[in-house]
């Protein structure tokens, strides 16, 4: 059994496909059915069900789960022989909502990337309330998310806070207002984050505790996505204050304080607990954690 085996079976099991495999490994599809049938052999077991469309065996799926701790294990170990050499350098995966990805990472990786060209960042943007899941399950290296509740298996670092603030269309029945309550919102159209988000779910309790029925018109993923709908005037929104600081400076959108929603939201890093932290997360998280708050919540 080699490394390329153990891989080829994970490609094959993604793929679905010998063809799919070979192709993403640069191998022939009689390399990858020899790979395949070597491991079988070795292991005297069938570990793929040939049959359209191609499927692991329940022993190749049990193969398969220690195949990935196996695969887990080499990359490690290719990271601390590279750390070795005191270069930070590596791969990093960052989990975020598209809010900080588009508003903070920017002037983040900027910086970061300028000091440390040989360290490279993919980012995942999902919603709020699934990167500490991600996290935790190992799918991004470091997630960058609302810190509502104590995970015991994530270590957490407080990056700054934020607000969710309502905001119209200049265009608005409303946009004149510098103030108003929460039951200003009884009645008026809002466009309301999905129901999985963390900012929903604030949003939600914020109403409940006030026993207001929303008049929803949309729901979106995204606070992004809310921007642009709110901007055209369909309806009112409650939305991070940090995401508004470009479309408020060009007077897209006009925000109303409502004293019901000041209640201030920590924003912070997150990693798995106990996990090997390479020179480059190590350098990551030293910046990110020493960056002053202003920096985040900077509208330039």
């Amino acid at each position: 059994m080699n490394i390329s085996q153990l891989e080829t079976l994970l490609t094959i099991s993604k793929t679905m496909s010998f063809r799919k495999a070979g192709e993403l490994l640069n191998l022939t599809q009689p390399a990858v059915s020899a790979q395949i049938k070597s491991l079988e052999d070795e292991f005297k077991t069938l570990l793929i069900d040939r049959n359209q469309p191609v499927t692991l065996t329940d022993h190749g799926q049990v193969f398969l789960e220690h195949a990935q701790r196996m695969l887990t294990i080499v990359e490690e170990l290719k990271q601390k022989l590279s750390d070795l050499s005191q270069t930070p350098q590596g791969h990093i995966v960052l989990g975020t909502t598209s809010s900080i990805a588009i508003q903070i990472l920017p002037r983040v990786l900027s910086y970061f990337q300028n000091q440390f060209p040989l360290i490279k960042t993919t980012i995942h943007s999902m919603p709020s309330s699934q990167v500490m899941t991600a996290v935790e399950n190992g799918n991004v290296d470091i997630g960058i998310t609302y810190l509502t509740e104590r995970n015991p298996n994530v270590d957490s670092s407080v990056l700054y806070y934020d607000t969710f603030e309502l905001v119209v269309s200049p265009h608005h029945p409303m946009s004149h207002l510098k103030h108003t309550k929460v039951e200003a919102l009884r009645d008026i159209p809002i466009i309301m984050l999905a129901p999985d988000t963390l900012g929903r779910k604030y949003v939600d309790q914020i109403f409940r505790k006030y026993n207001i029925q929303p008049n929803i018109v949309m729901e979106l993923s995204s606070s992004e996505e809310i921007k642009r709908m709110v901007e055209i005037n369909l309806g009112a929104a409650v939305v991070s204050k940090l995401s508004i600081a470009n479309e408020l400076r060009l007077g897209t959108l006009k925000m109303i304080k409502v004293n019901e929603l000041e209640i201030s939201h920590p924003v912070g890093v997150v990693y798995k607990s106990g996990r090997y932290l390479s020179t480059a997360m190590q350098q990551f998280l030293s910046d990110l954690k020493g960056m002053p708050q202003d920096q985040f919540i900077s509208s330039e």
